[in-house]
């Protein structure tokens, strides 16, 4: 087929740089693979079972543009009792996982000529979606000293033009592990309502801290007519990266946008799925309670037998389930990755994954069985140590 067949921005985009470090690990005897962000646990049984009873009761048809109305209702209830909000049902949209939620919201607010202002690194997907639609990715780094991670608002702010339309805020971060603080996110709203820019929130990790029940959110500031959206995801709180279900938050006017979206996308999200993911909003508590046990021992973990290393530069995260440090002397996170992966059988994300910001990096998944990751800790100790 002739090249010019295809948009020159889909054939300029790269492939992930986690996949090229995974594809040379999948199928090699003993590796333990911490490269993408999922436990390796299965998803609670609970959850699983609201699945196969859906599937009894031959709930295969398709379901509304935005999801079951029981769906909402119940994202409707876990969002207004978690952060002491009052959302109706109109602002909800259920979506095929958060990364849906992520496209959907950039192919109904950004155009060529406009631009988006987050920070980095970061989840290679959001500026890739603004890459998608002919837009322009803005990334503000992030500051780290001593491995702890911050923001220097200010810059953010100072990037923001008139021709800037998002302001799409990660936090808890991926793959830093930062948090925003609820002064910046103060500041930062009022901004937004300033400059009458949308605020995009990803809350997907809001579950995920080492500090209360929850991360600050915006959605505990927001007020009515705010430009703001909320992108959340079942796949990290409740184990469920397989089963592709998200929801968003928006103002009431863009309910219909978003059906039209889901139309033109996947006209639906499976209604059995939508029925696990009310049982895990309902009853996953448990689960989630027993995996946040294990992710503190499994940091913890991370810090004893890594941050002992001169040549790594690390500090345990506020919040998701990465270690995304410092290598000394490292230029090409990719080549290092894959020579860990050699030498170790250990797998783990190349930080220029998540953009130049992340080069010099690598990131560690300790969403694990403890066992395995003191496995995989011994043999990265002894890799850096040498």
């Amino acid at each position: 087929m002739n090249d010019q067949a295809i948009r020159a921005k889909i054939q300029s985009m790269p492939a992930s740089r986690i996949r090229e470090v995974a594809d040379a690990g999948m199928g090699l005897d003993g590796v333990i693979p911490l490269w993408f962000g999922e436990s390796d646990r299965p998803t609670p049984a609970v959850i699983k079972q609201a699945a196969v009873e859906a599937l009894d009761r031959d709930e295969t048809f398709y379901a509304a543009n935005v999801g079951l109305t029981g769906l909402r209702e119940a994202i409707r209830t876990y969002s207004n009792n978690l952060y002491s909000c009052a959302l109706d049902l109109d602002q909800i949209a259920v979506t095929g996982s958060g990364m849906q939620a992520v496209m959907l919201s950039i192919q109904m607010l950004l155009e060529p000529g406009d631009n988006m202002v987050t920070t980095g690194p970061t989840w290679p997907n959001i500026p890739g979606t603004v890459d998608i639609m002919g837009a322009e990715p803005r990334i503000v780094p992030l500051d780290e000293h001593g491995g702890v991670w911050s923001l220097d608002l200010d810059k953010l702010m100072a990037r923001v033009d008139q021709h800037t339309r998002v302001i799409f805020i990660n936090s808890p971060g991926n793959p830093t592990g930062w948090v925003m603080p609820r002064e910046q996110q103060e500041t930062l709203l009022a901004f937004a309502r300033e400059r009458g820019v949308w605020l995009l929130s990803d809350d997907v990790y809001s579950r995920i801290t080492y500090h209360g029940r929850h991360a600050p959110s915006f959605l505990e500031l927001v007020e009515p007519g705010d430009r703001f959206i909320s992108i959340n995801s079942f796949s990290k709180a409740w184990r469920m990266t397989g089963w592709r279900l998200g929801w968003v938050v928006a103002p009431p006017e863009l309910l219909n946008q978003y059906a039209k979206l889901t139309e033109f996308n996947t006209s639906c999200q499976p209604p059995f799925v939508q029925h696990a993911g009310i049982t895990a909003l309902e009853k996953g508590e448990d689960a989630l309670a027993e995996m946040m046990a294990e992710l503190k021992t499994n940091r913890q973990l991370v810090m004893d037998r890594l941050g002992g290393c001169t040549r790594l530069r690390i500090s345990p995260p506020d919040a998701a389930f990465y270690a995304f440090f410092a290598v000394e002397g490292m230029s090409d996170s990719v080549a290092t990755a894959k020579d860990i992966l050699a030498q170790t059988r250990v797998g783990l994300a190349p930080g220029a994954a998540f953009g130049p910001e992340g080069e010099g990096y690598l990131r560690i998944c300790f969403a694990n069985r403890t066992d395995r990751m003191a496995e995989a800790l011994d043999r990265l100790a002894d890799y850096f140590d040498r």
